[in-house]
């Protein structure tokens, strides 16, 4: 089952990573990256070294990018045991990539795409050995084209990201976060948006949003039944064209019932 909810924690604070791990979170980004000062950096790897060591349900972990002075020491760190994936701001280069999946082999790949060159080259780092899905952030992407909405403003951006995990045969990727951290209407309005849109997860920055999340990138009780319908129908009409609430059902149709049911069973719905 694909993660739905990957919940950022800041490196520096290992107060709180088994309490992010605790929150319903799918999955768990401990932030080496924006969340920790830049005079924080050697004391927040050292943090999270000591809790890989204590053999701590595994997390991913965003590290700092590869123009940066941290990038080696961090990219040490992501080969220990215990890191499910290796999360690369600003994605831009194979060879980058490349880099990382030579150091850290066993650890799966979320290039984070946040900036233009990334776009531009989203189909090549999609198709890179090592990568898991690909990763929307759309506020850093905002600032570097001078976009000031989350809405229309990035439809185009996410879509290729879409197109680009498709093509690869990855899986679905994550769009990026929500800062109304206490809007649940505005988080549901995005989370679902996002998915409508053929993302299947979503970053979150407080363990609050990680149920919403989950919630909406989860099939619902009304996708359930409609899913048994269909399948019904197709079922009793055994192969000849059939209709359900005026809508003929095609392969496609049922492709997807069959796909809500299992993705229900895999959640135990």
């Amino acid at each position: 089952m694909w993660a739905r909810s990957y919940l950022f924690v800041p490196a520096d604070r290992p107060e709180r990573f088994a309490k992010a791990q605790a929150s319903g979170a799918d999955a768990v980004i401990i932030d080496l990256e924006d969340a920790v000062a830049p005079n924080a950096k050697v004391a927040a790897r050292e943090a999270l070294a000591n809790w890989l060591d204590a053999g701590n349900r595994p997390v991913v972990v965003r590290i700092n990018g590869v123009d940066t002075e941290w990038f080696a020491d961090d990219l040490a760190l992501a080969a220990r045991p215990g890191v499910s994936a290796v999360m690369l701001p600003k994605a831009e280069r194979t060879a980058d990539l490349a880099c990382v999946r030579a150091a850290a082999p066993s650890a799966s790949l979320l290039p984070l795409i946040e900036t233009a060159v990334g776009i531009e080259c989203v189909r090549q780092l999609a198709a890179t050995a090592g990568v898991q899905r690909l990763v929307f952030g759309s506020i850093d992407l905002q600032l570097d084209l001078g976009i000031s909405g989350d809405g229309d403003e990035l439809l185009l951006y996410r879509s290729q990201l879409v197109l680009a995990s498709r093509l690869a045969r990855l899986g679905p990727p994550v769009d990026g976060v929500s800062t109304a951290i206490d809007d649940p209407t505005a988080l549901q309005a995005d989370a679902q948006r996002a998915r409508r849109l053929g993302f299947g997860a979503k970053l979150c920055i407080h363990p609050r949003q990680a149920k919403p999340v989950n919630d909406a990138f989860s099939p619902t009780a009304e996708e359930i039944a409609w899913a048994h319908r269909v399948v019904a129908a197709a079922e009793h009409a055994d192969g000849a064209a059939v209709a359900l609430d005026g809508k003929m059902i095609d392969r496609p149709v049922l492709l997807r019932a069959q796909g809500l049911l299992r993705q229900a069973e895999e959640l135990g719905q």
